[in-house]
């Protein structure tokens, strides 16, 4: 079980061991279930865009199945979250500590919403935690599900878009296959800046 858990947090792991099921559920967890803030969406994305290019016969479709599939999955996710957080409510926010979950990453996210609003939806499908707890946020504070499905529709597709056609068409690039591991470090860096900050302000906002 430990060692499964592990290449749940391994790209080119979870593709090479799951192929396209894993993939997609994997997406699913992430953007719909509470446990799903650890997985690695955006490297994720990327790479199965890049391994769509350079190995077709590891996931066995093509780029524009791959893609609509994935987003699929992130839209579902978003709606299994936010009928979670419909149903839990505020409680959620006095719920103690655990290894799981953590009330700081509900706080993150409460701190990035009062700002950015519905577009968090949107925006924070590229952001590690945010993105995890945006529906779930948006169900405890009865966003009308109508506007909820528009944000989580354009997220989606903004979010696999951009990320799995970039891995697709960078993938041909030599210097990007022999690299990944870097590109990944780099994905995981530069989406935690925005989380950081909101996470600070939240704390700022309390004190």
């Amino acid at each position: 079980m430990w060692e499964f858990l592990k290449q749940l947090t391994d790209p080119e792991s979870i593709i090479s061991y799951g192929g396209l099921a894993l993939l997609l559920f994997v997406v699913f967890a992430e953007t719909g279930l509470l446990v799903g803030f650890f997985l690695p969406g955006d490297s994720l994305i990327f790479i199965s865009g890049l391994i769509c290019r350079t190995k077709p016969g590891l996931l066995h479709t093509n780029i524009f199945l791959l893609l609509l599939l994935l987003v699929a999955a992130a839209v579902l996710g978003n709606m299994a979250g936010y009928w979670f957080g419909w149903k839990v409510g505020p409680p959620l926010f006095r719920r103690p500590d655990s290894l799981i979950f953590k009330k700081r990453y509900l706080d993150t996210t409460k701190a990035f919403y009062e700002k950015n609003g519905g577009k968090t939806l949107v925006f924070g499908r590229f952001l590690p935690i945010i993105r995890t707890f945006a529906p779930i946020l948006a169900g405890i504070i009865k966003v009308p599900f109508p506007q909820f499905m528009v944000y989580n529709v354009a997220g989606a597709i903004a979010w696999i878009g951009s990320l799995g056609l970039a891995g697709y068409y960078l993938g041909q690039i030599l210097w990007v296959q022999d690299n990944i591991g870097w590109i990944v470090i780099f994905l995981i860096v530069i989406t935690l800046i925005p989380v950081t900050t909101a996470w600070l302000r939240g704390k700022r906002t309390q004190q």
